[in-house]
């Protein structure tokens, strides 16, 4: 029955599609019986649901961020940096998204979250393989933690390719090398595998960029793009931190590291340490 003459009622359209008995409908298409058959509390806890999504959509972001950031790196080694600077920006907002979630975590109570917190065993979010895979592409490499993974293997064997090709600020530098930019080549020859350390030829080289910006815009636009993802990603970490701080205060994490304090110390690393130093000898 019609009811058009009803302000809040929008009147079904003929032409809409009803019938999927041999069609692909939307949660086909999303595959949304299995995505949100997915959520298992492990308690009867009202909040753990709250818990498990807020992850889960994480661990999505996550997924998507590390493929924009894995065609970043093609992008920047052909020199396309129009697509570059697309998809970087992408992730940016990606990042924002995930720092938002936080927020709504926050809801969370302490008493609320003790009451489940046991159930979650020694799972931990220090074992995200996607959150890993973010920060070896971007230059984060710590091969021990490779460590947490080792029980699966497909996982541990992405992980481990990934740590021993250059992030994406190794392909940046190089593309800067091939520009006629001067790098030491120590840089250009480093063991990927290792943490990136700071060099003053990478510092001079992103100072005659910044002091030339008409001559080398792309680079200068790059530089800007590397230095809004670092920029998100530590508001993520910090509110990160700041979240656990109010939900457990200085408990240990429940992966076995020490919690907030072990959380503090991912503020100090930086993904591109010269894109800050620059601007001080600007």
């Amino acid at each position: 029955m019609s009811c058009p003459h009803q302000p809040n009622y929008r009147e079904m359209e003929d032409s809409i599609h009803t019938d999927f008995k041999d069609d692909m409908a939307y949660g086909d298409y999303l595959c949304l019986e299995k995505i949100l058959s997915a959520q298992q509390p492990q308690s009867e806890q009202h909040d753990e649901m709250l818990f498990v999504i807020i992850h889960q959509a994480s661990e999505l972001w996550l997924k998507l961020a590390g493929y924009e950031l894995s065609a970043a790196m093609g992008y920047v080694r052909d020199g396309d940096f129009g697509h570059a600077f697309k998809v970087i920006s992408r992730v940016k907002q990606i990042v924002r998204q995930l720092t938002q979630s936080w927020d709504i975590l926050s809801t969370l109570t302490p008493v609320d979250y003790l009451k489940f917190r046991d159930d979650l065993g020694h799972s931990s979010g220090f074992q995200s393989y996607g959150y890993r895979k973010i920060e070896f592409l971007l230059g984060n490499k710590n091969a021990s933690l490779l460590e947490v993974h080792k029980n699966n293997e497909s996982v541990h064997s992405e992980l481990k390719s990934i740590l021993e090709q250059p992030s994406l600020y190794d392909e940046v530098i190089r593309v800067l090398h091939n520009k006629g930019l001067e790098i030491d080549s120590e840089v250009l020859t480093r063991d990927v595998t290792l943490p990136y350390e700071s060099n003053e030829s990478v510092v001079q080289a992103w100072l005659s960029i910044y002091q030339n910006p008409d001559q080398y815009f792309e680079y200068y636009e790059l530089a800007e793009k590397l230095v809004d993802i670092e920029d998100t990603i530590q508001q993520w970490r910090f509110k990160h931190m700041s979240t656990v701080m109010r939900i457990i205060g200085n408990k240990m994490g429940t992966g076995g590291s020490s919690g907030v304090s072990f959380l503090k110390k991912a503020l100090d690393i930086s993904f591109f340490p010269e894109l800050y130093e620059v601007r001080t000898k600007l």
